[in-house]
């Protein structure tokens, strides 16, 4: 495993098997360890704090939005560094972003670059200082 990456889980929540296939596979060839999710509730149902790693978290999700479930994980203090993606990034969402702690906001389709280096800046900086 190269950089370390295997200390490190990306957890990826979002709707879209197809965009969280490709992810999957990504983050995989990179070496890190992936869990994913369909949903905010799936994710809720399977995982328990602590975890090292991130969150990669699809804003525009039937039943239970990503903002939905940014709130409970906060109200839970479940404590990771988190990456909301979007399809639909008009201001109101960024505005919502923006106040929510995340790391960043990336609109679809984003570089494959881009989110790993955001990923890697999510990994260097302890989730409790991420949502400064």
């Amino acid at each position: 495993m190269r950089d370390g990456h295997n200390a490190f889980t990306v957890f990826i929540v979002d709707d879209d098997d197809a965009v969280r296939d490709s992810l999957k596979a990504l983050l995989e060839f990179q070496d890190y360890r992936v869990r994913d999710y369909p949903s905010g509730a799936a994710f809720l149902a399977a995982e328990q704090p602590p975890h090292k790693g991130c969150l990669v978290l699809d804003l525009h999700m039937p039943v239970m939005s990503g903002f939905e479930l940014l709130d409970i994980l906060t109200a839970s203090r479940f404590d990771l560094p988190v990456i909301l993606i979007t399809g639909r990034n008009d201001a109101a969402v960024r505005a919502r972003a923006d106040g929510s702690g995340a790391v960043a906001l990336l609109e679809k389709p984003f570089d494959d670059d881009v989110l790993l280096q955001t990923i890697r800046r999510a990994l260097a900086v302890p989730a409790n200082d991420a949502a400064g």
